[in-house]
C-alpha cells in the first residue's frame, strides 16, 4: 500500500508555492501586526514595548471616539441604504426585456469603474459654486444650497451617498440572481387570491429572498467600515475630521503620523468591530432568514 505522503506528494508540491505566499504575504504580516499593536514604534525608531497602551488611548481619546462614531453613522446610512436601494432595482429589472439587460449593465458600470475617477466626477457635483447639485438646487429656488464637502453636518452624507452610489450595482446582480430562482408560480397563485404588488413584496420577494439579503447584509456591513478611497479623494477626512472614519484613521496613523502601533491597534479593533458584528447577524440568522 502507498504510503499517504506519497499519495498526496504531488498535489502539495503543486500547492506549496500558494502557501508560501499565503505564509508570507498574510499569516506572517497579521501575526507581525498583533505583536505590533503594543508596541510603540514610529518606523525609524527603535520599538518600546508599551502593553495595552495602545488599546487603552483608543477607547479613551475623543478623537478615536468621534472616528468610531463616524464610522457607525457611516454604516446607517450606508448599509441600509444600499441593501433597500439594491432590492428596489433589482425587483424593477427582473424581467426579461432587452432594456432591462442595458439597464443592468449602466447599473453596475460604476462598480467596476475607477474609484478616483468617479469621486473626483462627484467632487465636481457636490461643488459649492459650480457644483451640478447645487445649481439643480437654485434651479428649483433653493438659493440657501449647502457647502456638501465644506460642512461638517454633510460631508460624511456626501461620502456615503456616493459609496451607495458606486456599490449599489454590485449588490442588485447578487439579489437579481437570488430573485431568478424564484419559482414564479408563488407570485401568479398570489395574484389570483388578490395580493396587491406591495404585498406579494413582503409576503414572497423578501422571505424566499432573504438567504440573498442575507449575504449582502455581510458584505455591505464589512464594506462600510473599509471605505477610504472615497473619502481620501472626496473630503480627506475633513473638514474637522466630520468626514474620517475608522480605515482613514488608520491609513493616517500609519502613513502621514508613522504611528504604526497605534494603527495596528485601530487595525484589530476594526477587525474586533466586524467580527462581533458578524457573529451577531449569524445568531439573530435564524429568526428571519427561511432556508
Amino acid at each position: 500500500m502507498t504510503p499517504a505522503w506519497r499519495r498526496y506528494a504531488p498535489a502539495l508540491i503543486f500547492l506549496l508555492p500558494a502557501l508560501v505566499g499565503l505564509a508570507v504575504f498574510r499569516l506572517v504580516p497579521i501575526l507581525w501586526s498583533f505583536v505590533l499593536s503594543f508596541y510603540d514604534w514610529q518606523i525609524f525608531d527603535q520599538p518600546s514595548f508599551t502593553g495595552l497602551d495602545n488599546y487603552i488611548h483608543i477607547l479613551t481619546s475623543p478623537v478615536s471616539g468621534q472616528v468610531l462614531r463616524n464610522t457607525a453613522v457611516f454604516a446607517l446610512i450606508y448599509v441600509p441604504g444600499s441593501i433597500a436601494l439594491s432590492l428596489v432595482l433589482a425587483s424593477v429589472l427582473n424581467n426579461t426585456l432587452r432594456s432591462s439587460t442595458f439597464f443592468r449593465s449602466a447599473l453596475f458600470l460604476p462598480y467596476i469603474t475607477s474609484t478616483v475617477a468617479v469621486t473626483l466626477a462627484w467632487k465636481w457635483i457636490f461643488s459649492t459654486r459650480f457644483g451640478l447639485l447645487n445649481n439643480a438646487l437654485a434651479a428649483l429656488g433653493i438659493d440657501a444650497a449647502p457647502a456638501w464637502l465644506a460642512d461638517p453636518t454633510y460631508a460624511l452624507p456626501a461620502v456615503a451617498i456616493v459609496s451607495i452610489w458606486k456599490d449599489v450595482g454590485f449588490y442588485m446582480i447578487l439579489l437579481l440572481a437570488g430573485l431568478q430562482t424564484i419559482d414564479p408560480t408563488y407570485y401568479e397563485a398570489a395574484r389570483i387570491d388578490g395580493a396587491r404588488v406591495v404585498r406579494r413584496f413582503f409576503r414572497i420577494t423578501v422571505p424566499l429572498l432573504s438567504r440573498s439579503l442575507f449575504f449582502v447584509l455581510i458584505i455591505a456591513m464589512v464594506r462600510s467600515t473599509q471605505t477610504f478611497e472615497i473619502t481620501y479623494a472626496l473630503t480627506e477626512g475633513g473638514p474637522n475630521r466630520s468626514s474620517t472614519t475608522l480605515a482613514y484613521f488608520i491609513y493616517e496613523n500609519a502613513f502621514i503620523h508613522f504611528q504604526m502601533g497605534y494603527a495596528a491597534a485601530l487595525a484589530y479593533i476594526l477587525c474586533f468591530l466586524l467580527g462581533l458584528l458578524t457573529l451577531v447577524n449569524f445568531y439573530f440568522r435564524r429568526r428571519w432568514v427561511h432556508e
